[in-house]
């Protein structure tokens, strides 16, 4: 009989952008691989993570993202110089990366990392192609969370 993993079991995903989801309309979503040394992945395990700044830039045709913020773990090899805010190359086919260029170029779109999770074993990353909410979108999205957080409560006493 063949047993899962625990590691990847217990919670596919490690860090979420909660930000994004507020600040955008997301449009497409990619997975793309990462590109990781081995402390990365072990203080990745241990939920070192922080995404809400990250954002994502296209150079030479190959996709990054900037702003992840991976804590080393204060265990991590002397002969290891860890750097927690280095610029992370993500893992997309060219024809993908080509039509987000194209797309991205376009007035009002921009590339956000959305979460990291895990993957057969594999740290992955949701890209979003994204366009930027305007105030009053930010101001419809608080009245709609807190209209249904209010309706949650009414039922909520109703059922007691």
């Amino acid at each position: 009989m063949a047993t899962k993993k625990t590691s990847s079991a217990k919670s596919p995903v490690i860090a979420e952008n909660k930000k994004a989801a507020f600040n955008y309309f997301f449009e497409e979503r990619h997975e793309a691989g990462m590109v990781l040394e081995g402390w990365e992945v072990k203080a990745i395990r241990d939920g070192k993570v922080q995404l809400t700044d990250g954002y994502v830039v296209i150079k030479n045709g190959e996709m990054y993202i900037i702003g992840l913020l991976i804590n080393p773990l204060k265990t991590a090899s002397t002969h290891v110089n860890p750097e927690s805010a280095r610029i992370r190359k993500l893992l997309l086919h060219k024809d993908e990366i080509r039509r987000l260029i194209g797309k991205v170029e376009q007035k009002g779109y921009t590339l956000v990392p959305i979460n990291l999770h895990w993957k057969n074993g594999r740290v992955k990353c949701e890209v979003a192609l994204a366009k930027g909410k305007a105030e009053h979108d930010k101001r419809d999205t608080i009245k709609d969370r807190e209209g249904k957080r209010e309706v949650e409560r009414a039922m909520k006493s109703r059922n007691r």
